[in-house]
């Protein structure tokens, strides 16, 4: 079973499971993994760029570990199976980091009010100066929670009327408002549940890049990430290219043969755009099966259409 999983995800799965062990034994530098890898206030002295990356990768606990792998394993393989391996993985590590940076602001907001609060006829440059000087190095985010919620929300927007079982709801709800119900419980909970210990709002920008990331990509179909237009872009130069470069050559000289016959464009176009709808049938009717049965129903052919499909990406 574990064989069936993307690459992509399974390997998150193993390189998350991998730092969590050893985060109870490693030490860098004098300091816990916690400490060196965790992202930490950008005015820390503690601070590093590579945090926003390694932050991803830790976590507080197994159960803290176990809650967000296994939304990762339940969501995750269906979002790589159907955007394939780069651009989910762009997509989770985007995310991962646009989550941090929205925990960043919200720290800053709050050390700046309780600095001001202490501190009221300081200006702003006073109270940046006050920051600067204090120790800030306890405030620390770690966990895959930012880019797990992007990815729940890729589901939910991908597959919007996707029926799944919530517990402890007795019957199952849309996948858009099992979406919203947790964005709405999160938001809340970060204006509600000060002090307690989760990051809350990195949850809430996780999502908020996700929605921008796949909006863009919704409105800009020509993008990296669009495979048919990058596809047909590369297939069009590959033959004019080659029928151009069809030459002899002749006592050191190269001459062009200028009578090769070219196939006219308008049949290439057709009988391209007539492969690419038979192969997107192919895989929409694959994608509808996993939606209906799960990824598990698929035959061998099936998953290795699929497979190939997800690598074309």
């Amino acid at each position: 079973m574990f064989r069936n999983i993307p690459i992509v995800t399974r390997n998150l799965l193993i390189i998350n499971v991998l730092v969590f062990l050893a985060s109870m034994f490693l030490q860098i530098g004098g300091q816990s993994l916690e400490q060196w890898g965790g992202l930490h206030f950008f005015m820390a002295s503690n601070f590093h760029l590579y945090q926003f990356i390694t932050y991803q990768f830790l976590h507080g606990g197994f159960t803290h570990l176990f809650f967000n792998m296994f939304a990762l394993w339940m969501f995750g393989c269906v979002i790589e199976n159907v955007w394939g391996p780069k651009k989910f993985l762009f997509y989770y590590l985007a995310c991962g980091i646009g989550a941090g940076l929205c925990q960043e602001l919200v720290q800053f907001v709050e050390f700046y009010f309780v600095a001001l609060s202490q501190f009221p006829q300081a200006g702003f440059s006073e109270v940046m100066t006050i920051l600067g000087n204090s120790n800030l190095n306890g405030a620390l985010t770690i966990g895959a929670s930012g880019a797990v919620y992007a990815i729940l929300l890729a589901f939910g927007m991908t597959f919007p009327n996707e029926r799944i079982f919530i517990f402890p709801l007795p019957v199952p709800i849309k996948a858009k408002w099992f979406v919203m119900i947790y964005a709405g419980i999160e938001l809340f909970s970060a204006m509600s549940s000060v002090g307690d210990g989760v990051a809350h709002m990195a949850h809430i920008g996780g999502m908020l890049f996700g929605f921008l990331i796949i909006l863009y990509w919704r409105r800009h179909p020509n993008s990296y990430f669009n495979v048919d237009a990058t596809r047909q872009f590369f297939d069009r130069w590959s033959r004019n290219n080659a029928s151009r470069t069809n030459h002899n050559s002749h006592a050191g000289e190269t001459r062009w043969n200028t009578t090769t016959t070219r196939p006219n464009p308008v049949d290439e176009d057709m009988e391209y755009n007539a492969r690419k709808k038979a192969r997107q049938e192919e895989i929409d009717s694959i994608l509808d099966k996993i939606r209906k049965s799960g990824y598990d129903s698929l035959s061998k052919d099936e998953k290795k259409r699929l497979f190939e499909a997800s690598r074309e990406k």
